[in-house]
C-alpha cells in the first residue's frame, strides 16, 4: 500500500472498490490494517478487501500527510514481504503504491533511489530500466533520478544499448509487438543539430544505436526530443527511448497525468506502479484519483496473463 501517509492506501482501497477491477485476479493487499481501516471509513466503502497486516504503523502519533522513518520503514517492510511472496509463487505480478524516499532514507535505509533500483537489487537483476505506459506512447528512461548536470555523464553507450535492448525485448514479451518500432531522442536541443549544440549524439548517443542494430532492426534517431514524442503518439513508433528524467516525464504527464503506468522492465516478475508520488497534500482526505492506479492493475493482470 506504500507510504502509510500518503495517498497510496487511499487509491488501492478506491481502485479495489471498482468491480471491474476486483474481478479481474486475486488482490493480496500488503498493508496496515489500522491505516487502511481510516481510509475506508472516510470513503464509506464496503468492498471486501484481503488484507495482509503487517500491523507495522505506531497508532500513536500517526497523521496522514506527514513524513517520518516508522512510515519510511513500515513501506520497506511491505515491499520486502511481496518480495517473499513473489519468490515462492504465491503472487504472479507485484503493483507498487507510491513511496515517499525521504522517509525511507530517515528510516535508515541511506542509499534507497526508488522501488525500481530496489527491487532490481534484491532480485539480482543488473539490467533493468523504468518504462511509462499510456494508450499511445511508451517511453523508456536511460537516467532515472540523478541531477540534469550529471547526465551527460551518465548516458554511456553502454547504457543507451542495454535500454534500447530492454526495450525492444519487453515489447516483444509483454506488448506482443512482433517488430519493434523504437525512436532513441537525442540529449541536446535539436539532437545536436550536426555538432552545433553538443557532442553526446555523435560520440554517445549514435555508437549506442550502431552496436544495438546488430540484430535489432528499426531503431530511429537520435532524433530531437522536440518532435519524436508527437511522431511516436501519432503511431510513427512503438517506443521512445530517453535521455533523462524530464525529457520523458514532462511530455508523459502532459498526456496522461491520471492515468499513465510506471512498468519495470527485467525483472523476474512483473511490476507496475501509477505514476504519482504520495501527494502528502491531499492524503487522507479522500479526494486522490485512483485512475492511475486502476490502470497500473490491470496492466499487472494483462501482462501477467501474457
Amino acid at each position: 500500500m506504500g507510504d502509510p501517509a500518503g495517498i497510496g492506501p487511499e487509491v488501492t482501497v478506491k481502485a479495489l472498490s471498482d468491480p471491474r477491477i476486483s474481478k479481474s485476479a486475486h488482490f493480496q493487499v500488503i498493508g496496515d490494517f489500522l491505516v487502511i481501516d481510516k481510509i475506508r471509513k472516510i470513503l464509506k466503502a464496503r468492498s471486501e478487501i484481503s488484507l495482509m497486516d503487517l500491523a507495522n504503523v505506531p497508532s500513536t502519533n500517526f497523521a496522514f500527510g506527514v513524513q517520518g522513518p516508522a512510515f519510511g520503514k513500515a513501506a520497506m517492510e511491505y515491499i520486502d514481504k511481496a518480495l517473499v511472496l513473489l519468490k515462492s509463487g504465491e503472487a504472479d505480478a507485484l503493483v507498487t503504491a507510491p513511496v515517499n524516499k525521504s522517509s525511507i532514507r530517515s528510516a535508515g535505509f541511506k542509499d534507497f533511489e526508488g522501488h525500481t533500483e530496489y527491487l532490481a537489487e534484491v532480485s539480482g537483476r543488473n539490467e533493468f530500466a523504468m518504462m511509462f505506459v499510456g494508450r499511445d506512447l511508451k517511453i523508456t528512461l536511460c537516467s532515472r533520478h540523478i541531477a540534469l548536470k550529471d547526465v551527460p555523464g551518465a548516458i554511456t553507450s553502454e547504457l543507451i544499448c542495454k535500454t534500447i535492448r530492454l526495450t525492444y525485448e519487453y515489447l516483444k514479451k509483454y506488448f506482443g509487438i512482433e517488430d519493434p518500432r523504437i525512436a532513441v531522442a537525442g540529449l541536446n536541443p535539436h539532437a545536436s543539430d550536426n555538432g552545433l549544440f553538443g557532442d553526446e549524439e555523435e560520440k554517445v548517443i549514435i555508437p549506442a544505436i550502431k552496436k544495438a542494430s546488430i540484430g535489432i532492426k528499426n531503431i530511429y534517431g537520435p532524433l530531437p526530443a522536440d518532435v519524436v514524442f508527437y511522431e511516436a503518439l501519432k503511431g510513427k513508433f512503438d517506443a521512445v527511448v530517453a535521455m533523462y528524467h524530464d525529457q520523458a516525464l514532462a511530455p508523459f504527464k502532459t498526456l496522461y497525468f491520471n492515468d499513465g503506468v510506471n512498468l519495470t522492465l527485467g525483472l523476474p516478475f512483473v511490476r507496475t506502479s501509477p505514476d504519482h508520488g504520495t501527494a502528502f497534500d491531499i492524503a487522507g482526505k479522500g479526494i486522490a484519483d485512483p485512475t492511475s492506479m486502476k490502470e497500473a492493475i490491470l496492466l499487472a493482470c494483462s501482462l501477467s496473463k501474457r
